[in-house]
């Protein structure tokens, strides 16, 4: 996608970051290979992130892939020889995917994973550490690693049972098939299902809905949210509850109440 006078930078030409109208977009950009993720484009993913974290005029962050063909097919299967050639390969990949996963699940900001197509293996990872999911009908989503023979880690199983519930993550891994975007309506791997060719529209216009509201109470929410996924033993309880009195202190607090008796949309500021 391709915004006149749009904010940009990337690590890599294979995942591309804009700004435009209150919405950072990530795209992944490999359409040879079904956008499949690299080595490199795991590393720039919390890269990317952190700068969309800190500019106040990001409210909400989408990622998509490009083409119409998929989301995120998967790892770069291609890098596997020279990527995962000996032990402290695996481990620095792995790192990479788990820092990128760890980006997204505890980013400040709202995502939403707007899905066409494929939607495999790392592609599903990707779309379960966002916040939102929003299907094309044609989107496909799945695990293959039972018919690979891969060792999936704990943290992956997890995440997904978070989203959909252990019945249907074993399901997923169990079989190893593709669901088509219904089926993983009915399992809330996603939100909303839209017509392929309303797909962009609908996303940019719940993306605009959710800059508009007032970002110190979203990211408290998205806070809350964080601290919920964590062990009960580890929930940072105390910072979630400052993030809530800021909210009541803060000069959005005021803005609300005055539009809402005035019977007109209010214009938040973050502060």
């Amino acid at each position: 996608m391709n915004h006149p006078g749009t904010a940009r930078q990337t690590m890599t030409d294979r995942l591309l970051a804009e700004k435009k109208d209150g919405i950072g977009w990530i795209t992944f950009n490999n359409p040879a290979r079904h956008n499949a993720v690299s080595f490199e484009m795991w590393q720039a993913l919390p890269v990317v992130l952190a700068d969309f974290a800190q500019d106040p005029t990001v409210r909400v962050v989408v990622l998509k892939g490009a083409g119409e063909k998929a989301f995120v097919a998967g790892a770069d299967i291609s890098q596997f020889k020279e990527k995962r050639s000996s032990e402290d390969a695996v481990q620095a990949y792995n790192t990479a995917a788990d820092n990128a996963g760890k980006a997204l699940q505890e980013c400040p900001k709202p995502t939403i994973a707007m899905v066409r197509g494929y939607c495999i293996g790392g592609g599903t990872a990707i779309a379960v550490n966002c916040d939102l999911r929003i299907a094309a009908d044609d989107a496909k989503f799945g695990v293959p690693a039972g018919k690979l023979g891969l060792g999936y880690r704990f943290t992956g199983i997890k995440r997904l049972a978070d989203v959909v519930g252990p019945a249907f993550t074993a399901e997923i891994f169990f079989t190893a098939r593709q669901f088509n975007a219904q089926e993983a309506l009915q399992m809330n791997l996603v939100n909303r299902v839209v017509p392929a060719a309303d797909l962009e529209k609908y996303v940019i216009d719940y993306a605009t809905t959710i800059a508009g509201n007032a970002p110190l109470t979203i990211a408290s929410i998205k806070r809350a949210l964080v601290e919920y996924l964590k062990d009960p033993a580890k929930r940072d309880l105390d910072a979630v509850q400052k993030m809530v009195d800021v909210c009541y202190k803060s000069e959005d607090y005021k803005e609300g109440q005055t539009a809402f008796m005035e019977k007109r949309k209010p214009a938040f500021k973050g502060r």
